[in-house]
């Protein structure tokens, strides 16, 4: 058949299928060496978080003080933070720890009862196959947590390597992040310059803007649903908001997740209506922090659809375990940033090659 004879719509889907096959075979190249040297990406992509929370406060105490010393107050006040909160949060774990796994014990107990004489109606064979099922799901979770990223960096060598690139990087990052893009760009193509300029910037405001908000985010959930036990009278309360809050560091799932340990509590001390009323909470809060909160907080930061955030969860915790899952959405969305941005669909930044480019230079 000769080229004249082939239809336009066949044409375009082999042009189109072609060219998705290079796309694929150039991330897979990428992803060979990226694994090849996955320590230092992992220390670097870290750094890249904590410059995210730390270069606000750092800019603030700029006005007034020296670069270098507006850097080092800046990680002390961040590290003070981290500190204070984590130790909030295991205090409370420690404190209720016993109490809380009693509880979560007398309630999985209730829903055993219930599954076999309530309208389910297993018997002790089911019983046990559905538990036997469960304890494997659940060890498979447990596996998955800790995850390729903890074997790569598994070696007392390679945790050093990895360290003193996380430290490095967070320090240069902060001091010289103009001259760091500056100097990466400039390996660029003149005629492709700008646009992998705009497409590295729109894919550090989203990371940014995600590392940033979800702290607040997680915040609000714990609070909210402390306050929201403390109606309901559910014991233990701080120790399951400080599990609120760990678990909405994992958008969407991650508080929902977390709150159905609050259920089973409240199923134990206080009933099934109180329970059935942590669940509504839940959808309460949920609802809230994806209707107000993120968009309020994250803006455009992070403009992804629940099902996407929950695909790329899902993709990322197969992929790296629990520290895929928590990565995987601000990196799904400062790719989805950047695909707009090539595709001409992001009004903010504006895709126009022919007005911006000289493609002879």
């Amino acid at each position: 058949m000769s080229q004249e004879n082939v239809p336009d719509l066949l044409r375009t889907l082999a042009g189109f299928t072609w060219r998705l096959l290079v796309i694929i075979a150039g991330i897979g190249f990428i992803l060979f060496i990226v694994n090849g040297i996955f320590p230092v990406v992992f220390a670097l992509f870290f750094a890249m978080l904590v410059t995210a929370w730390t270069s606000p406060v750092m800019n603030l105490y700029n006005k007034l003080l020296p670069k270098v010393i507006s850097m080092i107050l800046a990680l002390l006040t961040i590290m003070t933070l981290i500190v204070v909160i984590l130790g909030v949060v295991v205090r409370s774990s420690i404190a209720e720890g016993p109490k809380l796994a009693e509880s979560i014990t007398a309630g999985i107990a209730d829903i055993e009862i219930w599954l076999k004489t309530g309208p389910p109606g297993l018997t002790d064979a089911q019983f046990s196959s559905l538990l036997g099922e469960v304890q494997t799901w659940g060890t498979n979770i447990a596996k998955g947590l800790a995850g390729d990223a903890f074997g790569a960096l598994g070696s007392i060598g390679t945790l050093i390597i990895a360290a003193s690139v996380f430290i490095f990087g967070v320090i240069f990052f902060l001091m010289s992040p103009q001259q760091i893009w500056g100097w990466v760009t400039g390996w660029i193509p003149a005629n492709l310059r700008e646009h992998v300029d705009v497409s590295g910037r729109i894919a550090w405001d989203s990371i940014a803007g995600y590392t940033r908000g979800i702290v607040v985010i997680a915040f609000m959930d714990a609070v909210l649903v402390y306050i929201g036990l403390l109606i309901l009278q559910v014991p233990l309360a701080p120790a399951l908001a400080a599990v609120v809050f760990l678990g909405a560091f994992i958008p969407v799932i991650g508080a929902p997740i977390a709150t159905f340990f609050a259920a089973v509590v409240a199923l134990a001390e206080n009933g099934p209506v109180t329970a059935l009323l942590v669940v509504l909470l839940t959808i309460v809060v949920g609802s809230f922090d994806g209707d107000v909160m993120q968009p309020l907080v994250m803006g455009k930061a992070v403009n992804l659809h629940p099902m996407a955030i929950v695909i790329a969860i899902a993709a990322g915790s197969i992929a790296l375990g629990i520290v895929g899952a928590l990565i995987a959405v601000p990196i799904a969305g400062a790719i989805y940033g950047v695909a707009k941005y090539i595709t001409g669909r992001d009004p903010d930044n504006p895709y126009t090659p022919t007005a911006r480019f000289d493609t002879a230079s």
